[in-house]
């Protein structure tokens, strides 16, 4: 199944905030210009095409290029020996989490909420008896500028340029979930037939409430009415690449269930002899 990131939705989104975009048999294919060069990405591609990419690489003249395949590109191994041959190299700056945490959508409500750890039941009981309820289609100034406000400086959020032409993009099939008091909310995204929980937020009240819990169990809720069969949680702590502030909030995102999912990694490769 593609991922979200190569989906026409996502590559649309992209091409709105700057990227040029290509597509060969079935593969999109990310372009940054920078003055007379160029980067170039491949995010979660079914097959990789190394050939004919680089080809696509030199008409850009592009100077950095990045493969980030799914476990099952080419035969199973992330095509890491093919990447290898070609030059590439295993980096260590990821533009995708390299380990993430899946739900299979096609099992039922009462099966998920069986499944929830001791302590998202908890949280969602929690949250029911303080009368925490979430709404949906909610304006994306308002919610960007929540969204900012409650996180530390210097924590990134997205632009509501981004948000906007996301919006664009995906229609329908983005959804912003926030608590009625704007304590907590997250961004979903579907397409291809998987949902996405693309980015959260929550203020001190949302901590102190565990509101978040409750917006991320209606956005699995809104993933499966919208035909999804996978929920990815896109992105938990992986012991290969540590990072010790996503321990928190790999802890959450595993309340909710779910099998892990290890990513081969990016590799990459400078090129200084296209021209």
């Amino acid at each position: 199944m593609k991922d979200v990131r190569q989906s026409r939705e996502y590559a649309e989104y992209l091409s709105r905030v700057g990227w040029k975009v290509e597509k060969i048999a079935g593969v999109y294919i990310f372009i940054k210009k920078l003055l007379f060069v160029s980067i170039v990405k491949v995010q979660r591609p079914e097959e990789l095409l190394v050939e004919k990419i680089l080809g696509i690489a030199k008409r850009y003249r592009a100077i950095y290029v990045s493969f980030e395949p799914l476990p099952s590109t080419q035969s199973g191994t992330g095509g890491q020996a093919l990447l290898e041959k070609y030059g590439f190299g295993l980096s260590k700056s990821p533009f995708l989490p390299t380990k993430s945490l899946e739900l299979d959508l096609a099992k039922s409500n009462k099966y998920f909420y069986r499944n929830l750890k001791k302590d998202c039941r908890y949280a969602l009981r929690k949250c029911e008896e303080q009368n925490i309820e979430c709404k949906m289609g909610i304006e994306i100034k308002e919610f960007r500028d929540t969204w900012k406000k409650s996180v530390p400086v210097g924590r990134y959020v997205m632009s509501e340029r981004n948000m906007k032409s996301m919006k664009a993009a995906f229609g329908k099939k983005m959804q912003l979930i926030a608590t009625t008091d704007l304590s907590a909310g997250g961004i979903f995204l579907t397409a291809n037939k998987r949902a996405c929980y693309w980015m959260g937020f929550s203020n001190r009240e949302g901590r102190k409430t565990q509101a978040q819990y409750k917006v991320v169990w209606e956005g699995i809720l809104w993933a499966k009415k919208m035909g999804g069969t996978i929920f990815d949680f896109d992105g938990i702590y992986d012991e290969r690449m540590p990072i010790e502030t996503w321990k928190g909030l790999t802890h959450f995102k595993k309340s909710f269930g779910g099998e892990e999912v290890y990513y081969p990694g990016a590799y990459s490769k400078w090129i200084w002899k296209f021209w």
